[in-house]
């Protein structure tokens, strides 16, 4: 791999620094999978073909992009296809819940192996619980080889500040508050590592499987809680504070007099969440401790927990509902455990089309998330992938610009 030479600080009027841009753009989409050729390249980034194939040719020229085999083509040569790096490379991830973590092998493009659900107690603070979740990350690592890893990727069910890597004032994360992951993760494994909020993994993780012209979507993941990450122009939109898509504590009718986490009352989470059905279901007299109970009696067609479960659902569309007639977004996916009752995701999709506008629902995809449960793993190792490129990317040419804060999303919003 070679220094950046005089030729790459100017590429048709282009400063240094966006030349830089420019790779670290073109590493995005090819790291996620959603561009494999320049002609790709340049119809995603609205750049000049020539300027795609030599800032293609840098990135091969420095490893961090590979040309193999060719493509079928609507006409004209064959096309190369472009792959981000060593296939052998990869990220260990894992996707934390309240009691559990999804963890597994993300590969460039967002392929995903040796998946697996593992304990984990968010209660027992990140002191106690980091480590064990370690212990299962390298495990993955060496089974695969430790030399090919390149990242690690942390989804976590809080507000995540993902510059310093740490949980920000989390109501459900008793001792997470401000303690630093990433540099703690990072100073264990020596790769760089991403974190960040569940809701934002999962969104880029299911937009790195979708069609490139849903450019606009909402992702709600219903669990425990209730949080949304969005894709803006193709991209992840995280908001001035990195807040963005924190519809959790919006206020709604039916809920005014119950108490919220955030220490509010009537938050959206206090009537629709994992947590609200579990009591809301135990005051009803039935036997919950959880939200796979109440997935296992909705399931069973017992009809209060139908009734709830859809209650439930019909208070989250009337939330979304204000949000997709502000945004117009293509699509809204449904994830988490709620989302695998029928009922719920009904409710929801009834109450968007009787509450937004025609020409906001006329094309408007709402279903659940294709990927399921390996979403926010799938979104974590991109992250952490994207991260490694760009801290590889910086590393080699420190005259240009190697910014190694998480560059999150791509045109099409896969990271």
């Amino acid at each position: 791999m070679t220094e950046i030479s005089a030729r790459d600080k100017t590429v048709k009027g282009v400063s240094q620094r966006g030349t830089t841009t420019l790779a670290m753009r073109v590493l995005e989409l090819v790291a996620s999978g959603q561009a494999s050729s320049r002609a790709e390249l340049a119809e995603l980034l609205g750049t000049a073909a020539s300027t795609i194939s030599l800032t293609v040719a840098q990135l091969v020229e420095r490893g961090l992009i590979a040309e193999e085999g060719t493509q079928s083509s609507t006409g004209g040569r064959p096309r190369r296809v472009l792959r981000a790096g060593s296939s052998d490379e990869y990220a260990v991830a894992a996707d934390v819940g309240g009691r559990h973590a999804r963890i597994g092998v993300v590969l460039p493009g967002g392929g995903v192996r040796d998946v697996a659900n593992v304990p984990f107690e968010v209660a027992d603070g990140p002191e106690a619980a980091l480590p064990r979740l370690i212990e299962h990350l390298e495990s993955l690592a060496e089974e695969r080889g430790r030399d090919r890893l390149r990242g690690v990727g942390l989804s976590l069910p809080g507000p995540v500040d993902v510059n310093s890597g740490a949980v920000v004032m989390p109501s459900r994360m008793l001792g997470w508050n401000r303690f630093p992951v990433a540099a703690w993760l990072e100073e264990r494994f020596g790769v760089p590592v991403a974190v960040d909020n569940d809701a934002n993994c999962m969104v880029v993780g299911e937009q790195s499987v979708r069609p490139a012209e849903h450019r606009q979507a909402i992702m709600v993941k219903i669990g425990s809680a209730i949080g949304a990450g969005v894709i803006a122009d193709g991209r992840l939109y995280r908001g001035a504070t990195g807040a963005a898509g924190d519809i959790t504590h919006i206020r709604i009718d039916g809920g005014a007099d119950i108490p919220c986490s955030c220490g509010n009352t009537g938050c959206l989470e206090t009537v629709a969440s994992g947590a609200a059905l579990v009591r809301i279901l135990r005051e009803r007299g039935l036997d919950v401790a959880s939200p796979e109970d109440v997935v296992r009696l909705a399931t069973d067609a017992d009809p209060e927990a139908t009734r709830a479960v859809r209650r439930a659902g019909d208070h989250l569309g009337q939330v979304l509902a204000a949000n997709v007639n502000f945004f117009n977004p293509d699509a809204v996916y449904l994830g988490g455990i709620l989302s695998t009752l029928e009922p719920f995701v009904a409710a929801v999709r009834s109450k968007l089309y009787e509450s937004c506008h025609p020409l906001v629902t006329e094309h408007l995809t709402i279903e659940r998330a294709s990927l399921g449960a390996d979403a926010g793993l799938v979104g974590a190792g991109l992250f952490a992938l994207q991260r490694a490129l760009t801290r590889a990317l910086g590393d080699i040419g420190r005259g240009a610009p190697g910014d190694d804060r998480q560059h999150t999303a791509t045109s099409r919003g896969r990271i």
